[in-house]
């Protein structure tokens, strides 16, 4: 029950900060500039690489406080990605598109390729910290109507 809990948090979190950052209407966005754009690919093709290892802990370090905080510890974090994230937990393929800016958060939409061959984008969103690196805050993974030839 604590879990599903911990879960429904999350869920409600990153549905709240998608909402708020406009995806449900068009809005402006900027460019990134190249070193934040590499800045925020880096993290998560890093957090990725830690989903394929099961490295838990470090998957979890990727995350801004608030959201690591939501779900208690590593192991929590990751078990709602293999659950809820299959296409990002797993792989086939991946494709990084442009990255923007929207507002102070990073806004960086990935394409993925399951292993059957449904293609899936996901809409990160990066929220930078005082130490001037940036964390992911939400996540939100939706299947497209095609697949990979």
């Amino acid at each position: 029950m604590r879990r599903f809990l911990s879960t429904l948090r999350f869920i409600c979190a990153a549905v709240a900060a998608l909402a708020a950052l406009g995806f449900a209407q068009p809005s402006r966005a900027d460019d990134l500039d190249s070193a934040d754009a590499s800045s925020v690919r880096a993290v998560i093709e890093a957090q990725l690489a830690a989903f394929a290892q099961d490295d838990a802990p470090r998957a979890f370090s990727f995350a801004t406080p608030q959201l690591r905080e939501s779900f208690g510890n590593a192991e929590n974090f990751l078990s709602m990605v293999r659950r809820s994230y299959p296409v990002v937990y797993r792989h086939a393929t991946v494709a990084f598109l442009k990255a923007e800016l929207e507002g102070e958060v990073a806004i960086q939409r990935v394409h993925f390729t399951d292993d059957t061959g449904v293609l899936w984008i996901a809409i990160y969103a990066l929220e930078r910290q005082q130490d001037r690196s940036w964390r992911i805050s939400a996540c939100q993974a939706v299947e497209t109507e095609g697949r990979a030839a």
